[in-house]
């Protein structure tokens, strides 16, 4: 994959993912493992790449009116030390691909079973979802720091499946969320002393031009049927490409 390839499918990417809340990690991911690059240069450049999209995200579904802080802050508040210790921890690089890939296949059948009525959403009353939803995030920041992902990939599903909030709300939730994590997960690798290399102007571009676009699409136009279609296409693709291992 040339220079210019990877910049345009960084810049995709970023549409595809910041269009149903989720910053783009797993794709950052795979086309990086295309793209030949090591895991240890991989996981702090998705990193970054998230915080930038999930910031953009954040602000467009905000501005749309569709956040509901009273969710995010009992899952952001147990994630971000999880986050961090996570990602100070080493994960071998074949353990990394089949856990996120299995994730995200798992994931997108069930979106794509939800979005055709095959699979309803299980209602959970309030006291319970209250009680459960430190332990998620904890579980989720500690997936998020080890893979080098923000961890929408786990959320998202998780709280659809719930049926904790309509998708718009979900996706509204599941950026800053991300945007935490992924600085958490930063944060962490560097007090234990990792590296971090800073992705190309470009790079940064694409994905700042790229998730705009998508935001600002998924928080003004985009209907919730399609979100949850376009959700499971690009779950799909990003875990099918990681468990092929190219």
């Amino acid at each position: 994959m040339t220079s210019l390839s990877l910049v345009l499918t960084v810049g995709l990417v970023a549409l595809l993912y910041a269009s149903v809340g989720h910053a783009g990690a797993t794709g950052y991911i795979a086309v990086m493992t295309l793209a030949g690059l090591e895991p240890a240069t991989i996981r702090p450049t998705a990193l970054l790449l998230n915080v930038l999209v999930a910031g953009i995200a954040t602000i467009q579904f905000w501005r749309a009116g569709h956040c509901a802080w009273k969710l995010w802050l009992p899952l952001a508040a147990a994630s971000v030390p999880c986050a961090a210790l996570g990602g100070a921890l080493n994960l071998s690089a074949v353990m990394f691909s089949r856990l996120i890939g299995a994730t995200l296949l798992l994931s997108a059948a069930r979106l794509a079973l939800e979005s055709h009525g095959v699979w309803k959403p299980y209602p959970v009353p309030g006291k319970l979802r209250g009680g459960a939803l430190p332990a998620l995030g904890g579980a989720i920041g500690l997936l998020s720091g080890l893979t080098g992902v923000g961890g929408g990939v786990f959320l998202t599903p998780l709280l659809l499946a719930i049926d904790a909030a309509p998708i718009k709300t979900v996706a509204a939730v599941t950026a800053p969320f991300i945007l935490v994590n992924s600085l958490a997960g930063l944060a962490g690798g560097v007090a234990a002393g990792k590296s971090l290399e800073w992705p190309s102007p470009l790079l940064l571009l694409a994905a700042a031009g790229g998730g705009l676009t998508g935001a600002s699409c998924g928080a003004y136009l985009l209907p919730a049927k399609s979100l949850r279609i376009l959700m499971a296409c690009v779950l799909t693709l990003a875990g099918l490409k990681l468990l092929s291992g190219r």
